[in-house]
């Protein structure tokens, strides 16, 4: 018997989805890109079984492409972090971020329960921002939520996806810390400064990074998909968080660029606002679910 899947992927253009659905179809898989633009994503992902027309919805044509698959990982939404150095988090802008994870998995979860063979399972992405700003508090997947903008974002996003285990679906929400790769992302952007020797730890530099690696990420997606155990949410982090003072001193190193030029936190306040938070505040996230 095989075991090839048809898998349903939003979000299939991004860092994570691209990656993702490559190592999907790698392995044999048949992968459907959901996508605004069907043609952007056949040129930027070749070799789906399939690319459908799909906007952030709560019904559209694009329903009868979910019946039938086995699993459907949803990824999309607007980007919080996109152009970090350099855009403030408008009210505008926050409610794209909230509506369209919102809106877009209460869509996906209505489709699986139109469906006449429904997946068997859903993984929706999450974020680490879910716990909120907790200094050197170890947080394990069973930590509370916080209640800061971010933090409600992802409540918001995992508890539309949790309604599908209403319809006898498996939901996994991986809830993803801080995506390292040299090429995309934002990694490319906290290493500019040290491209031209003036990195440095943003202050107060005590601040948690909880990273991953975008390599085990994918090892986390395919783990969901494929291990029946996994259910729930899952911290996709290492397990061993570093402070900025720490990332920013071993990224110097590497980089051959001395970590020497703090950055005071007032002054990124003052030129991002809100969205400060994502660099000056952290958070201690472990992997402590078996």
């Amino acid at each position: 018997m095989s075991n090839r899947k048809r898998i349903v992927i939003t979000g299939a253009t991004g860092l994570i989805g691209r990656k993702l659905a490559e190592a999907l179809m790698q392995r044999g898989d048949q992968v459907v890109v959901f996508s605004r633009s069907p043609d952007t994503a056949r040129a930027k992902l070749p070799g789906a079984a399939d690319y459908v027309a799909w906007t952030p919805s709560e019904s559209g044509a694009w329903f009868s492409a979910i019946d039938g698959a086995d699993a459907v990982i949803h990824l999309a939404g607007e980007s919080i972090s996109e152009g970090l150095f350099g855009k403030r988090w408008t009210d505008e802008q926050k409610r794209a971020i909230l509506e369209s994870r919102e809106i877009g998995t209460r869509g996906i979860v209505a489709a699986i329960a139109a469906a006449e063979q429904r997946p068997e399972t859903l993984i929706c992405a999450s974020g680490i921002g879910y716990y909120g700003h907790r200094d050197a508090t170890a947080l394990g997947e069973d930590a509370a939520a916080a209640d800061d903008f971010v933090a409600q974002v992802c409540v918001a996003w995992e508890r539309e996806a949790a309604a599908a285990e209403e319809h006898g679906v498996r939901v996994v929400r991986v809830r993803t810390g801080l995506v390292l790769d040299a090429n995309s992302g934002v990694l490319p952007q906290i290493m500019l400064p040290f491209k031209l020797f003036t990195g440095g730890p943003v202050l107060p530099g005590s601040q948690y990074y909880s990273w991953i690696h975008l390599a085990d990420l994918i090892g986390i997606y395919l783990l969901g998909l494929d291990d029946e155990r996994a259910h729930g949410p899952i911290n996709a982090t290492a397990p061993e968080p570093l402070t900025n003072r720490e990332f920013s001193s071993v990224l110097g190193k590497v980089m051959g660029s001395p970590a020497w030029m703090p950055v005071p936190a007032a002054a990124l306040r003052v030129a991002l606002g809100e969205m400060a938070d994502l660099v000056t505040t952290g958070q201690r996230v472990l992997p402590k679910k078996p």
